[in-house]
């Protein structure tokens, strides 16, 4: 049997200016902070004879590949990506960078943020707009109606909220008009 794996579909190359910063922000951590450090206990290590056997070392090695297999995706991806920076002219509708919030059939509400791949934290509930809610989401309007399969039993939920600015509880600011 082959190792051949199709193709991964390619992300939306969306993102947003807090998105764009914190992959800015990464980079030069990576670039200009812990890989001298790393270098330099390599090269100390190196120093003390057989590499063969010497945990520093090979740790160092290791770990300086991790670090500019990501320095060289991060340059990368940040070159292929297009900051949204603009909030929508209709802001009616759901689209990129849209705090959405939903109810289900209990009346429990649920509010999401509609992020790019690079973005995408569970904890603050940010969802891409690749997932299949986010597919299902853009484009819909205040008062629609969306049904998701969630453990094979279909979910209704019903858009209750769109907003394009964090509320005051959240971290981030809102995007530049």
């Amino acid at each position: 049997m082959g190792r051949y794996r199709p193709p991964v579909a390619r992300s939306a190359p969306y993102i947003t200016p807090e998105g764009a910063r914190a992959l800015r922000e990464e980079l030069h951590q990576l670039w200009k902070v812990e890989r001298p450090v790393v270098t330099a206990a390599v090269h100390e290590a190196a120093k003390n004879g057989d590499r063969s056997e010497n945990g520093d070392y090979i740790y160092g090695k290791k770990r300086l590949r991790e670090i500019d297999r990501r320095v060289r995706y991060l340059s990368k991806r940040l070159d292929e990506l297009t900051i949204v920076d603009r909030q929508p002219e209709n802001r009616d509708k759901i689209y990129f960078g849209a705090w959405v919030t939903l109810e289900d059939a209990q009346e429990n509400q649920h509010r999401f943020r509609l992020v790019g791949a690079d973005e995408i934290d569970p904890a603050q509930h940010k969802i891409s707009i690749d997932s299949p809610l986010g597919r299902q989401l853009l484009g819909k309007c205040l008062n629609d109606e969306i049904s998701l399969a969630i453990k094979g039993t279909a979910a209704l939920w019903l858009i209750s909220e769109i907003c394009y600015t964090p509320r005051a509880g959240n971290r981030e600011k809102p995007a530049v008009d």
